[in-house]
């Protein structure tokens, strides 16, 4: 089952490239989010000194966690973004990448090995297909200080 929703994800991925690129991005699907849905870190909180690996959790207020590849109403996945100056596209699946790190199976929490300096941190809600819903469902980004 995490083989085909991994190739399906992987499929959606270069779909939506091609869309990109041919200026059909518009035209992929997007779900709405509720309007009371929240996303934010629980800990560790903005400001933070830690010591690698930094345990991340994640939060959820008005919407629930689905696995990816599954529709259900009102619900999504997260992605972290890690060091992100730029924040992608919200008519796209999120690329999966260092600094966007997919949660597909629904985890709500991770444990990342980062350098010693200072990151920023945000969480991105996901549909089904890795798609920011609409209005995207964003943590305020927070900045962590990693300490040896």
């Amino acid at each position: 089952m995490r083989t085909i929703t991994l190739i399906t994800a992987q499929l959606l991925c270069l779909i939506a490239l091609q869309a990109h690129s041919q200026n059909a991005a518009d035209a992929l699907p997007r779900t709405a989010a509720p309007a009371d849905a929240e996303a934010y870190i629980q800990s560790p909180a903005n400001g933070a000194e830690v010591t690698s690996p930094v345990t991340v959790r994640f939060g959820l207020r008005g919407i629930g966690v689905a696995p990816a590849g599954i529709t259900a109403a009102n619900t999504g996945h997260h992605h972290l973004l890690v060091d992100l100056d730029t924040l992608p596209p919200d008519n796209l699946p999120l690329p999966a990448t260092d600094q966007v790190r997919h949660f597909g199976a629904g985890q709500t929490e991770t444990e990342l090995e980062l350098a010693p300096g200072q990151h920023t941190l945000q969480l991105v809600l996901g549909d089904a297909l890795h798609i920011p819903h609409l209005p995207p469902i964003r943590s305020e980004e927070i900045t962590i200080t990693v300490v040896e």
